[in-house]
């Protein structure tokens, strides 16, 4: 029996279906995903290939090692390429940041890692203080 929010019923306990994305960040960035083609293999759910990128990211994981529950990585992998390709991902991320910064939630500050920020071939040769 399935409950309301993706949960089922299984003998006397009750399985939640876990969600790495939210139905209403879902309900923002779902239309900006093409539609799939009516010809050729059946269409993959554009929700699962985005959560199991968002998994992906999120654990730092490879490819290969998607859980079994979002699909083959094979498919999620070349989803997530050809959307990259296509420009999908940055259209999703100038929208999310346009509707937070309409909200007045988006800030800018950034921090910088000194480790990798580097000289300029100019700078490299001046003389410095060893501060002895």
């Amino acid at each position: 029996m399935l409950l309301k929010g993706g949960a089922s019923v299984v003998g006397k306990s009750v399985l939640v279906a876990r969600r790495e994305i939210s139905d209403e960040t879902w309900a923002v960035i779902g239309p900006l995903f093409p539609e799939a083609k009516s010809t050729g293999r059946p269409p993959v759910d554009p929700r699962r290939v985005v959560e199991a990128a968002a998994w992906r990211y999120r654990t730092g994981s490879p490819w290969r090692e998607i859980p079994e529950r979002f699909g083959s990585w094979n498919t999620i992998y070349k989803n997530f390429s050809r959307w990259a390709s296509q420009g999908v991902w940055a259209r999703v991320l100038e929208t999310v940041q346009s509707l937070t910064h309409q909200r007045g939630e988006l800030d800018w500050v950034a921090s910088i890692d000194s480790t990798i920020v580097r000289v300029h071939q100019h700078g490299a040769t001046l003389p410095r203080s060893t501060g002895g």
